[in-house]
């Protein structure tokens, strides 16, 4: 192949300098870095790493998904395809590992460790220890991904154990997920081969995990962000932080960008700027062992041309030594055709399933507390104004709605609770995303259009919908009732009108759709409704609706 030379200012982030310089490259590797005498405008630095990322959460495959990243500089992605294995298993695995092969940027599947997440909910699959020792020897599973399960691996859970014990024989990194574990516990969670963690809520939390070894993710999704309390570790302990956006939806990768925005934010902050760029590119590829190239002679030819190191507006995206964007012509590789994968064997819900009554012996409701911007919830106490039948119905005044989850995998009741601060004034929102099961999870401000929404996403499969008690919208997502198969763009675009739909119904939340997503999330703290009911995620136990 003929060899290609790029020249620019490069930025080298092992030695920490900047130089004017020319890459010598051929055969997709580079064979030469040399300083010229000649000075540049562009800057070439390494391409970015999402160093921990539910491609899912995008609503997108991993083929579409590319597409929205590379303008961003992102060339490589670790990423956990929890969500589809709970739907689907192995097959859901499978199926993103082959959707990832028709794109250049290189996407890093883990093992999901805990599918279920729990075996408080209802969930479409299950992975057992030996199946994801199966995973783990593949060369397509990189590491053992998020162990949810803490209380598994602090009560000594064998099979919990066993998957670990995998990940260490196969010499693979851990995935961690313990948020506010502390102390003793955190020691033999990181004891058993955990090793990083996203989770930290306070800098206190990130700097003891770091102290016993774990590197923090530094997290800036959709619903869920630490950036702004944590960024000061990138410059007080550079060598143990990445960062990463966990989930997030692709309205914010068009508008806002992906990791390089966070590298942005950094620079304005004030952060040393080889500090911020190592989390951004090299202690992910160092920490997972990714064959993903730092700008180093016989590496790969993975690199970026940026305008400068304040904005970094990307020009060009290069990887394996192929243009894969540039500013003029836009995003240079295709996409190909999907077969949507999917399980849905519900029933049809009736208006009678959705009525809930206060016992006789009761006064009261606990109702779940949204708190914006995170995936942590709390609890308060409600006294319902109820009618001689004692039926409990959202209160619009009071902010407190009907939350309804129902089992999307076999035919049974609706779980029925209660939210404050989703800020509905009218209508329902909701959808088949329902982190970690993805069973169908409604709220809303009257039964009529919370039972509207879920018939319509039983009918059609999948998908995330609106009714503001007149008008109904609803975009279909039928793989796996988790993804389109539609362009990156088109879903961004079509995801941003549903998401303002909710938006003009009364909510206030930065993202609706992914807070409530997370309503069903027994693993964080602390109220959650599942699809077997209310469950206290700090006792981790069911507890009752009423008091």
């Amino acid at each position: 192949m003929t060899k290609q030379i790029i020249k620019g200012r490069i930025v080298d982030l092992h030695l920490k300098k900047i130089f004017n310089g020319e890459i010598v490259f051929a055969n997709g590797v580079i064979e030469s870095i040399s300083p010229i005498q000649e000075p540049q405008m562009q800057y070439i630095l390494p391409g970015f790493i999402d160093s921990h990322i539910h491609i899912e959460s995008t609503m997108l495959t991993p083929s579409r998904f590319s597409h929205l990243i590379v303008p961003h500089g992102t060339i490589g992605v670790v990423t956990d395809p929890h969500e589809i294995a709970n739907v689907l298993g192995v097959k859901g695995v499978d199926f993103m590992i082959q959707d990832a092969a028709h794109t250049p940027v290189k996407i890093f599947f883990g093992a999901p460790s805990c599918v279920p997440a729990t075996s408080f909910e209802t969930s479409g699959a299950t992975l057992s220890s030996s199946e994801v020792d199966e995973l783990l020897k593949r060369e397509d599973i990189w590491f053992l991904s998020e162990m949810m399960n803490f209380p598994g691996v602090l009560n000594n859970d064998e099979e919990v154990l066993r998957k670990l014990k995998s990940a260490r024989k196969y010499n693979k990194p851990i995935d961690g997920h313990a948020p506010k574990v502390k102390g003793e516990d955190l020691s033999k969670y990181v004891e058993e081969g955990v090793s990083t963690d996203h989770e930290c809520a306070t800098l206190e939390e990130a700097l003891e995990k770091i102290q016993k070894g774990m590197k923090i993710q530094i997290r800036e999704g959709s619903a869920a962000r630490n950036f702004d309390a944590l960024f000061s570790l990138l410059d007080s302990h550079p060598d143990s932080v990445m960062l990463c956006t966990d989930d997030i939806h692709p309205d914010e990768l068009l508008k806002y960008g992906h990791i390089n925005r966070l590298v942005k934010e950094g620079i304005k902050k004030g952060l040393d700027l080889f500090n911020i760029l190592r989390a951004a590119i090299v202690i992910p590829v160092e920490h997972y062992n990714l064959p993903v190239g730092l700008l180093r002679v016989g590496d790969p030819a993975d690199f970026i041309l940026v305008e400068d190191l304040t904005n970094f507006k990307v020009v060009e995206t290069w990887i394996d030594g192929k243009q894969v964007f540039n500013s003029n012509e836009g995003v240079k590789f295709n996409l190909p055709k999907i077969k949507p994968v999917n399980q849905f064997r519900t029933e049809i819900v009736s208006l009678e399933q959705l009525q809930i009554k206060l016992p006789l012996d009761k006064t009261s409701v606990k109702v779940i507390d949204v708190i914006d911007g995170e995936i942590t919830t709390k609890e308060s106490i409600w006294s319902p104004k109820v009618n001689e039948d004692r039926t409990i119905q959202s209160d619009i005044e009071e902010d407190i709605l009907k939350l309804v989850v129902v089992n999307r995998y076999f035919p049974k009741p609706p779980s029925v609770g209660f939210v404050r601060n989703m800020g509905i004034k009218r209508g329902a929102i909701g959808g088949s995303v329902a982190h970690d099961s993805h069973n169908i999870i409604v709220v809303g401000a009257d039964d009529d259009s919370i039972l509207e929404i879920i018939n319509s996403l039983i009918t059609s499969k999948g998908g995330i919908a609106t009714h503001d008690g007149k008008n109904f919208n609803l975009f279909p997502l039928p793989v796996a009732g988790l993804m389109s198969i539609k362009e990156g763009k088109t879903v961004a675009l079509e995801y941003q009108q549903i998401n303002d739909s909710a938006k003009s119904m009364g909510s206030t939340l930065e993202a609706p759709f992914m807070t409530l997503s997370f309503l069903s999330l027994l693993v964080i703290p602390s109220l959650k409704l599942g699809d077997k009911g209310l469950f206290d995620v700090n006792k981790f136990q069911f507890t009752s609706l009423f008091l």
